[in-house]
């Protein structure tokens, strides 16, 4: 009983925050394209909500360096596949992920997601700015800066998978905090179109 009583909170607070933000994406949701470039710092301020929100707020933010890696190869023939990176990179996690108890081909199944959410974001900024010229970036960021941001992410996501493994283990009550928090990072992160797509793509293999 106190399981299905849980599972039902759980249900309604999901329930309320999908009305929450759907009413921000249909009545508000030109209001909100403005607000991600006018209150980037509230935004930053803000966090997903549930037990799983402070992993999707490092989610949210690797999502983010995806805008300045596609500002970095726009224009240059720098291509968004990298296969034999990705490769090491997910070899790499996997010696981490085993060295911090968590389950390897999990957490690389999860990182595996980071990189395509990454990739759905590029792609979809390349097609936007070659579409409309004068929304492309003015300035290329740092390459290499931009991985070392990547790799700090990567190790704050392992420390915050390690502080959730019992709450992601399979089932309903999971797929609920995932859904919650999802929903709520939509909001207090005012995602675009493109954004909530991606976030939804890195959180598919959550639980």
């Amino acid at each position: 009983m106190v399981r299905d009583k849980t599972a039902l909170n759980r249900t309604l607070r999901a329930v309320a925050l999908a009305g929450v933000v759907v009413s921000a994406l249909t009545v508000g949701g030109t209001q909100a394209m403005a607000a991600e470039e006018t209150t980037s710092t509230a935004a930053t301020a803000a966090h997903a909500f549930g037990p799983l929100g402070p992993l999707t707020d490092l989610v949210v933010q690797r999502l983010r360096v995806g805008d300045e890696v596609a500002a970095s190869k726009f224009g240059t023939d720098k291509p968004i596949d990298d296969p034999a990176r990705e490769q090491q990179e997910l070899a790499a996690v996997r010696t981490r992920a085993f060295a911090h108890g968590l389950d390897p081909e999990r957490t690389a199944e999860f990182f595996q997601d980071q990189i395509t959410a990454s990739k759905v974001v590029q792609r979809g900024l390349f097609a936007r700015w070659t579409a409309h010229p004068e929304e492309a970036p003015t300035t290329r960021p740092d390459l290499t800066e931009i991985r070392a941001e990547l790799d700090e992410l990567t190790t704050a996501l392992l420390t915050e998978l390690v502080a959730t493994n019992d709450v992601r283990e399979p089932g309903t009550a999971c797929r609920i905090d995932a859904l919650e928090a999802q929903i709520s990072a939509d909001v207090v992160d005012h995602l675009d179109e493109l954004h909530r797509g991606a976030l939804r793509t890195a959180l598919q293999s959550l639980c």
